[in-house]
């Protein structure tokens, strides 16, 4: 946590009251101002009774030296986790469609495609190269991460998605990504980069961060008959090229 700076420690008051009015105020706005419709407005804003922010937990990297922790929010009853999901729904499938030849979804994707690359390209002196990226959900600049989601809505030819006009659909995106708290050992905390892991539009955010970070490798993977994909933040590229 410390090393990614990624979080601000607001102290011991707690911030839920405040985040769940002002999640209320700002969806009430949008739904006045006839940007989202009643039944969307219903749909995302929070029962104060019912609302909790998000639990942390760290899931270990038995695979890395050191075996470092990995972070969780779970969110599943966080102000913003309806209007996250929603996002997700909406701008998940307009991600895969762009980026269907420069990611695969698991391992068994990733093998095929080696197959079919390695029956015309393999040969003794063919480079095999991996790569990570650290703390990819955490090291996104939030801004950053609401200019990839515009960026992949335009890539799209779209300007507005079930019926929501692209700005609002940014708008919202930055209010969910701007809006992570969580209590840890007497603390609270909000995120202050990046995305929180465990929120539904955090993967999707990243993925399209990374998919306009990587287009020089996948166009020069195009240009040189070499094979380049991503899953999440593992890179993998098989070529011939020098």
């Amino acid at each position: 946590m410390i090393n990614t700076k990624a979080y601000q420690v607001l102290g011991t008051v707690n911030p839920l009251k405040s985040l769940v009015e002002r999640t209320n105020d700002f969806l009430y706005g949008l739904w006045v101002n006839k940007h989202i419709t009643q039944k969307q407005y219903e749909k995302f804003k929070v029962e104060k009774d019912e609302a909790e922010l998000a639990h942390l937990y760290f899931l270990p990297k038995p695979h890395k030296p050191g075996t470092p922790l990995r972070p969780i929010m779970s969110g599943l009853k966080s102000p913003t986790i309806e209007i996250s999901r929603w996002l997700d729904s909406l701008l998940r499938p307009l991600f895969d469609r762009l980026a269907i030849n420069s990611t695969v979804k698991n391992g068994l994707e990733l093998i095929q495609q080696v197959e079919r690359w390695s029956a015309t390209y393999l040969t003794r002196a063919t480079s095999f190269i991996t790569m990570d990226v650290t703390d990819l959900y955490t090291m996104i600049p939030q801004e950053g991460g609401v200019t990839a989601i515009k960026r992949l809505i335009e890539a799209s030819g779209l300007k507005q998605i079930d019926g929501v006009k692209k700005e609002i659909i940014l708008a919202l995106t930055r209010f969910v990504i701007t809006n992570n708290y969580f209590y840890l050992d007497g603390s609270y905390y909000k995120q202050i980069r990046g995305g929180a892991m465990g929120s539904p539009l955090t993967l999707t955010m990243a993925n399209a961060y990374m998919y306009f970070v990587e287009r020089p490798i996948s166009k020069w993977a195009n240009r040189t008959c070499s094979l380049y994909y991503r899953y999440i933040d593992d890179l993998f590229i098989m070529s011939n090229n020098p």
